[in-house]
């Protein structure tokens, strides 16, 4: 099998952050390496002040302090630039879709910019790895790369071995296709409606992941409790739910207008 074939740009991205709860934390630092169709290979690399103290067992992970971070931009401050710099691209990540894909959003929301990345081909290269071999990145470049990481938990570091990994990969398993939507349908298993997987879609309609509804159809709930809706768009969900189940309503109301979705 050959190398990924790309037929548009594609961005392997990682993030730091000062945790793991894409609704309360934030960047600390941030690698993006894009590929081309053309074989070019472009990078943005940056820290980022995240606005708020970095726990130390945090810290004690990545390596990165307030001070290292307190000179450094807001994302707010960057968040355009970055925007336009990945416009148009497929993404690609190590654990990226259930993690890093869902906080960047949040990121990008809080900025102020409407950014769907469900519109996106997504590649994460780790259930690639879980599906075939199921490990750690670490052991996954040491499995498919036969080297050892170097500065493990640095953001450039991580991404360009998960994208030695992928391409590790494309070489051993001739059974996986290297296009990118392939790829995609290979590496997520389940139909999601939001990053953070509170709704999800079951015959072809959002249903609710969580909660009381579990299981049941996005569409009957605010039907019945119209009330939901106020109680979700008030409570501790992340930004994109939220715009999901919006987009939902909005739907709803056109319906019911007699209005063509």
């Amino acid at each position: 099998m050959s190398k990924l074939t790309l037929k548009k740009p594609i961005v392997f991205f990682d993030l730091e952050t000062t945790g793991t709860d894409n609704v309360k934390d934030r960047i600390v630092e941030l690698a993006f390496i894009k590929l081309s169709p053309d074989g070019k290979k472009d990078k943005y690399t940056r820290r980022i002040n995240p606005g708020m103290p970095i726990p130390p067992e945090v810290t004690a992970i990545h390596g990165i302090t307030d001070e290292d971070v307190k000179n450094c931009p807001l994302f707010k401050q960057v968040a355009h630039d970055l925007y336009e710099w990945i416009r148009g691209c497929d993404m690609g990540g190590y654990n990226s879709s259930k993690f890093d894909l869902p906080l960047l959003a949040e990121e990008f929301l809080r900025a102020g910019i409407n950014v769907d990345f469900t519109e996106r081909h997504m590649v994460d290269v780790q259930q690639i790895f879980f599906k075939m071999e199921a490990r750690t990145l670490s052991a996954a470049y040491s499995f498919y790369c036969n080297k050892e990481m170097q500065n493990a938990h640095s953001a450039e570091a991580d991404i360009e071995a998960t994208i030695e990994v992928l391409e590790a990969q494309l070489e051993r398993y001739e059974n996986i296709s290297n296009e990118v939507p392939a790829l995609h349908q290979f590496t997520h298993s389940d139909e999601y409606v939001d990053y953070a997987r509170r709704i999800i879609l079951k015959d072809g309609h959002p249903v609710f992941n969580f909660g009381k509804h579990k299981g049941r159809k996005v569409e009957d709930i605010f039907n019945a409790e119209p009330q939901y809706y106020d109680w979700m768009m008030q409570a501790d969900f992340a930004l994109h739910t939220k715009q999901k189940i919006s987009e939902i309503l909005n739907r709803m109301k056109l319906k019911k207008a007699g209005l063509k979705v």
